[in-house]
């Protein structure tokens, strides 16, 4: 493994493994984007912004890109483009589209979600349950299902990995049932690095694709939704109806491109979140061997083992009912072995012992590992 980037000691502070968004900018970043050729995007196209979004287009095997302010923002707009109101999508069970991105799909896109259950594995549906679910046509006072929405990286099943001939059989069954694919790659960078192929692969039979350069490319704001032609010139449009027309957006996506440049280093946190997986299991946690950076441990008390790990001096968040860790470019393996040691042994004992989930890989709130806690600083 490479090493990380030069970082603080994970002594003077507590290891933070909440996402892989909380990375600092790097000085190449930071130089890039002081030294951004720039321009007025909403009046024509910043020369900086266009360089970043052919580039994506390129890498994704699309006709054109759009840089967007958020990976929220560039999926609503893939919806808002392919859905009419009343019509019903479908996505895998815990997408981002459905659980985290607070109701646009239907709120603003007037979709009608429908989750489908994880049949072909974590994270994943198989061609005939997007068959089945498509349907066909029925009286006219029946819900149109008109688009799939796929998610790679899914983040919530703990960032599993679709490999390009599982997503082209699933695209090839919704097309085939005369529906739209919308691509969620907003992580689909580290599906790439970890299975050694390029970006395009990952892409094929999608109608639309959004991906993010703040999560482990480590840019700090800004992702793209990418398409034919036609889907930019009225994504474009949408954006601006949506707020997300910025003027020298050059300056941003400069860091971008210097994120995409080192895209390879991504390897190096999927190696760490098996080492911290790894270490965890060593010490009775019940972490499985993660496909990319996400480690998701399932815990008895979720709140009182997030407090615990956080007064221990380990960051973390959750993620469907689990306790979840993401290595990224600011931790070394220092760090993890820091953070391991700070986490210490699961507790036999939950404190929520009526849900009858006692034994080893159930986290308690109560630390008896016998570390001293480090004082957590501001970030």
């Amino acid at each position: 493994m490479r090493p990380a980037r030069a970082r603080r000691s994970s002594s003077d502070g507590p290891v933070d493994l909440r996402s892989d968004t909380v990375t600092r900018p790097t000085k190449r970043m930071r130089e890039a984007m002081a030294a951004a050729e720039v321009d007025d995007d909403v009046l024509g196209h910043d020369p900086t912004m266009r360089e970043l979004e052919t580039r994506v287009a390129g890498l994704l095997g699309t006709d054109d890109a759009l840089w967007t302010p958020t990976g929220s923002m560039g999926n609503l707009i893939a919806l808002m483009s392919h859905l009419r109101r009343g019509d019903c999508f479908l996505a895998p069970a815990g997408a981002h589209v459905l659980e985290a991105e607070l109701g646009t799909a239907a709120w603003l896109a007037g979709g009608m979600p429908r989750p489908l259950p994880h049949d072909a594995g974590p994270g994943k549906v198989s061609p005939g349950a997007v068959r089945r679910a498509a349907g066909g046509a029925g009286p006219y006072y029946t819900m149109r299902t008109t688009l799939l929405c796929l998610e790679n990286t899914h983040n919530a099943a703990g960032g599993t990995v679709t490999a390009p001939d599982e997503h082209a059989g699933v695209a090839a069954a919704a097309r085939a049932a005369g529906l739209r694919v919308h691509l969620d790659g907003a992580r689909l960078w580290h599906a790439a690095v970890a299975l050694g192929v390029p970006p395009a692969t990952l892409t094929v039979g999608a109608d639309t694709v959004q991906v993010c350069f703040s999560k482990g490319l480590g840019a700090p704001v800004g992702s793209a939704v990418a398409g034919s032609t036609e889907f930019v010139q009225e994504a474009r449009r949408l954006r601006k109806m949506l707020g997300g027309g910025v003027r020298q957006g050059g300056v941003l996506a400069a860091a971008a491109l210097v994120g995409l440049d080192r895209m390879e280093r991504l390897a190096d946190d999927h190696a760490k979140a098996r080492l911290l997986a790894a270490g965890l299991r060593e010490r009775g946690w019940s972490a499985g061997i993660p496909e990319t950076n996400i480690v998701l441990i399932p815990v008895a008390d979720l709140d009182g083992t997030l407090r615990r790990f956080a007064d221990a001096g380990v960051l973390a968040s959750s993620m469907d009912g689990k306790v979840r860790l993401m290595p990224h470019a600011d931790v070394s393996e220092a760090d993890i072995a820091a953070a391991l040691d700070r986490i210490g042994p699961v507790d036999p004992t939950p404190t929520v012992e009526r849900m009858g989930l006692a034994g080893p890989g159930l986290g308690s709130s109560t630390r008896r590992s016998g570390h001293t806690p480090v004082r957590r600083t501001r970030r």
